[in-house]
């Protein structure tokens, strides 16, 4: 075997676009060089904002990139979507420090995908990406490292690390091969079709109609617009937006391919926008916003605007984002999602090991039971993907 070293880079403008992206793979745009590095760039993930790069790159005594782990150090647990706040809390009453924290993830993306990047079959490689990121913890004073959203092939791996497996529900949609929306509606019970039919025309008999634009084909007037949407829902919560204008317009640019927005306009104007990323099977549900209020608009912006886009484009899922359980009617099943944690403190490691699996059972019962709710002829148990 050739002699390996592990970089740390702290910033994703250290690597190679191309080594990055052949580890990366394709499937989906958030891993990609072009992703993560608009995202530095713009300012959205800095020091500043919490986010500090630590990525983890293995490489062969030839520099050739052989493996890669995107790694931040947070100091703060906002953007995750894995919810560790009475962790925090907990070592706070002990006179401890929670942050600093390592975290594997794509920042503002609670979509599941691998987190170790791999470039081939070179035996070791996973491993010694766990290895190097449970030693910078240790070694850095740190309370933890946390992969967030892991594929199942990397949960696996780092369960038999040690690390601690925390299981969530998302709501997903699935393509069964529709050959047209109709043909989706057929399958969902009477009363539950008529609902979503009523929906969908009362949008249409407002007046309101629905373009779709890919990142590429945006112009600055209409991006100014659609920001502004977004901007709004985050502060009718009392947030402000994790993402900048200048993110939006600079992943849009470099990946014109894999950004896609739903436009809905009242006779010329729009009026509300939904922003989707595209991957080679699925399309994920990022973020939306309306200028007013309109009747059925978020169901129809959102959800049924996408389900026919994955039918017209053949993908096979629609990942609309988390929580929500107003997406069961429409069309949207219970999903298992998951997340790792090493915890340093044995102690603690004790404590939320034994919390992990209550909360894992009570996820189960609550993914059983909204299940049986879904609009389907038949409960489509089957589509409680583990």
């Amino acid at each position: 075997m050739t002699a390996r070293r592990t970089r740390i880079l702290r910033s994703l403008a250290q690597i190679d676009q191309a080594a990055w992206n052949a580890l990366a793979g394709a499937r989906q745009p958030f891993l990609r060089h072009e992703f993560l590095l608009a995202l530095e760039e713009s300012g959205c993930t800095t020091p500043r904002t919490g986010w500090s790069a630590r990525h983890l790159v293995i490489e062969d005594g030839a520099g050739r990139a052989l493996g890669a782990l995107p790694l931040y150090l947070k100091s703060h647990s906002r953007g995750e979507f894995v919810f560790d706040f009475s962790w925090a809390n907990a070592y706070a009453q002990y006179g401890l420090e929670y942050y600093p924290k390592l975290v594997s993830a794509v920042p503002f993306t609670p979509a599941t995908g691998p987190r170790l990047l791999l470039g081939g079959d070179e035996p070791g490689v996973a491993d010694a990406l766990v290895q190097a990121a449970q030693a910078m913890a240790r070694d850095l004073g740190l309370s933890s490292w946390h992969v967030l959203f892991p594929a199942p092939q990397d949960l696996e791996r780092l369960s038999g690390a040690g690390l601690i497996v925390r299981r969530d529900c998302q709501f997903h949609w699935f393509n069964h091969g529709y050959e047209s929306f109709d043909s989706f509606l057929a399958t969902f019970t009477a009363e539950k079709r008529k609902k979503a039919k009523r929906e969908r025309r009362r949008v249409a008999e407002a007046g309101i109609t629905f373009e779709t634009r890919l990142g590429g084909e945006m112009d600055d007037r209409l991006w100014d617009t659609v920001f502004a949407f977004y901007c709004d829902t985050f502060h009718r919560h009392g947030h402000d937006p994790y993402l900048n204008l200048d993110f939006f317009k600079r992943v849009g640019a470099r990946l014109p391919e894999s950004l896609m927005l739903k436009i809905a306009r009242h006779g010329t104007t729009p009026i509300a926008a939904a922003i989707f990323f595209v991957g080679a099977d699925a399309l994920y549900g990022r973020y939306w916003g309306a200028g007013g209020n309109y009747h059925s608009l978020h169901f129809e912006t959102c959800y049924y605007q996408g389900i026919e886009y994955c039918i017209e484009k053949g993908l096979a899922r629609f990942e609309p984002g988390t929580q929500g359980e107003h997406k069961v009617p429409r069309g949207f099943v219970p999903s298992l999602t998951h997340s790792a944690h090493d915890i340093v403190d044995p102690r603690f490691a004790a404590a939320i090991a034994e919390h992990a699996a209550r909360e894992s059972r009570g996820v189960d019962r609550y993914a059983a039971a909204v299940g049986r709710h879904v609009p389907y002829h038949r409960p489509a148990d089957e589509e409680l993907r583990l």
